[in-house]
């Protein structure tokens, strides 16, 4: 299905073509001027030039040449040589109504890619803190997003598993139980199939070698040989691993859970392992990597390059790999066995150099001739201080607290108007709950900083999620209602009205714009843009609510339109907020 835009271009390109002008000015826009107009042409004033004749002379035959056709209700030429466009009502419902009768909606889905997107990156055995929040919830609209448009998506957690966080709790845990199996070197037993530890004592565990790091040089070296010792196979230290593993892993599945956030691949640095040598090894074949004080790095700068780009470091000078090592053995490892066209990295901002240097080697080394590497960078989330979000004490607030406290504020809310008990409060304020979250992030520009302000995320009122679900939640009040009155809508013949009202046309512009928002969303990855659309959509369809009778309208003709406008509406908010990875109860 065309955009609306584009059904208009293409009469206003045959009627330049037709007025004796070439038909590439033809292009119609959303009017700059909603008070005077709906869409706007000012191909005539770019035309004066080429022509070599005043604008308003052009947009006059242009305006005489399309006089006829019915998709307009009126154009008129305002000097210098604008074309003010106001659509007819009847085209403008014919629209609405084939709409509805598409699958989705009209957006013309042609995306045809093979895509992996690796999103939340969290790493092992320490609980997900705010931080991850941005990347899960980026990442999992614009994987609902690419898929929307028809690409096949993998979505990858991609977890920190096989970095210098795996020694430091394997050095902690030999301190804190030295009796192990573990680290007794005479041991050939099998090692015990329950963990050593619980996750409330491995979240415990790592903070505190984290911090000794810092102050005790011994144990840290401790840790790096532990860390070495692990990716070279000691049998002790990968029994460990695979604890630690279960363990942490269980507890981010739930978290993610909680957040509607899905990946395909459970897979992580430690599942690129075995290509590292084999890779490391062709790097050295191919000449793309050299010696630099002990350590094996590759040169990535470029003579077009306006800052300073240092090597990729590939291999430590104690032997051991980095993220970069692991990242393009992940490229290897995902060229082999999903072969994508893009690989799309959801990271903070300030990773955007790391990334940079990763995707210069892996294009070098041809791992994939037709893959693109794409890093979208995201801003910090601040707090009201303007600095990165804390807890009120100043430490990093973990995920589940950030969202139980969300949920709290919103239960609050909830019971101040006392309608629902106090049971099904909390179900609706874990909905709404994360509607707030996930809508006061993606509501933003990705990659700008912003204030995470949880009194405004949960307002039902303004630029909100609950605000959001409020509106949809009260299309379906009416729906219900008009239930009630015996009638079923799905089987009631005709569409939405050809005879509008002020309201009811406003709403049904906003409608129209879908398939041309869904486009600009899907092809500069902005879930923000839905977002103002779904907003814009939601006042459009209060002011109409507000100054129409549904329900009390006794003309059945005019009903069954408001009804079948109620409808598409409520399909398309859904489908949005559905993109954006949350969902809306069934009353507030």
């Amino acid at each position: 299905m065309k955009k609306i835009l584009d059904l208009m271009t293409e009469q206003f390109s045959k009627a330049f073509a037709a007025a004796g002008y070439d038909e590439k000015y033809g292009r119609v826009t959303v009017s700059n001027r909603p008070d005077l107009c709906e869409y706007q042409c000012n191909g005539a004033m770019a035309a004066a030039k080429e022509y070599k004749k005043a604008p308003f002379m052009i947009a006059d035959d242009v305006a005489a040449a399309i006089s006829q056709s019915d998709m307009f209700k009126s154009v008129e030429v305002v000097k210098p040589g604008f074309i003010n466009i106001i659509v007819s009502d009847s085209m403008l419902s014919s629209y609405i109504n084939e709409m509805a009768r598409e699958e989705k909606l009209g957006y013309e889905a042609d995306g045809s890619d093979n895509i992996i997107i690796d999103y939340g990156g969290p790493n092992v055995a320490k609980p997900l803190h705010v931080g991850h929040l941005r990347t899960a919830i980026i990442g999992e609209s614009l994987k609902r997003i690419f898929r929307f448009a028809g690409n096949k998506v993998t979505g990858d957690i991609h977890l920190g598993d096989w970095g210098l966080q795996m020694g430091l709790v394997i050095e902690q845990l030999h301190d804190n139980k030295p009796d192990l199996p573990y680290y007794d070197e005479t041991f050939e037993g099998e090692y015990p199939k329950e963990p050593p530890f619980t996750l409330s004592e491995l979240e415990q565990i790592y903070p505190a070698a984290s911090a000794r790091s810092k102050v005790e040089e011994t144990f840290k070296e401790r840790a790096q040989l532990a860390t070495y010792k692990l990716q070279k196979g000691y049998k002790p230290y990968r029994a460990l691993w695979k604890h630690i593993m279960n363990v942490s892993v269980a507890d981010l599945r739930q978290n993610y859970e909680n957040l509607n956030v899905e990946f395909d691949l459970w897979k992580g640095e430690s599942d690129a392992e075995e290509y590292i040598d084999e890779m490391i090894a062709d790097f050295e074949a191919k000449g793309l990597v050299h010696e630099s004080q002990g350590a094996l790095v590759a040169d990535v700068k470029e003579e077009t390059d306006t800052k300073e780009i240092p090597p990729c470091i590939i291999k430590k000078s104690d032997g051991a790999t980095l993220y970069a090592t692991t990242d393009l053995a992940t490229i290897i490892m995902r060229v082999k066995e999903i072969n994508p066209d893009k690989i799309i990295y959801v990271a903070d901002n300030r990773q955007e150099m790391h990334f940079t240097q990763v995707f210069r080697v892996a294009e070098k080394a041809f791992f994939s001739k037709k893959a693109e590497y794409i890093f979208h960078g995201f801003g910090t989330m601040n707090g009201k201080d303007g600095k990165p979000f804390k807890t009120r004490e100043g430490g990093i607030m973990r995920l589940e607290n950030l969202i139980a406290e969300i949920n709290e504020a919103v239960y609050n809310k909830i019971m101040e108007n006392r309608q629902v008990s106090e049971e099904e409060a909390r179900t609706i304020a874990k909905t709404v709950g994360l509607a707030a979250v996930k809508y006061g992030d993606l509501s933003n520009q990705a990659s700008k900083d912003y204030v995470f302000d949880i009194d405004r995320f949960t307002s039902f009122e303004g630029n909100t999620g609950p605000y959001i679900l409020y509106t949809i939640v009260r299309i379906k009040s009416i729906l219900e209602k008009y239930a009630q009155t015996g009638k079923n809508a799905d089987k009631l013949s005709g569409g939405v009205n050809s005879e509008l009202n002020e309201s009811e046309k406003q709403l049904m512009l906003e409608l129209s714009r879908f398939n041309e928002m869904m486009e600009s969303a899907y092809r500069e990855m902005a879930p923000h843009k839905i977002c103002a659309y779904i907003y814009d959509l939601s006042n459009a369809f209060n002011k109409f609510y507000h100054e129409n009778r549904i329900i009390a309208e006794e003309d059945e003709k005019k009903q069954t339109g408001y009804i079948k406008l109620l409808e598409v509406t409520k399909r398309t908010l859904e489908v949005c907020i559905e993109l954006l990875g949350f969902s809306a109860p069934s009353k507030m």
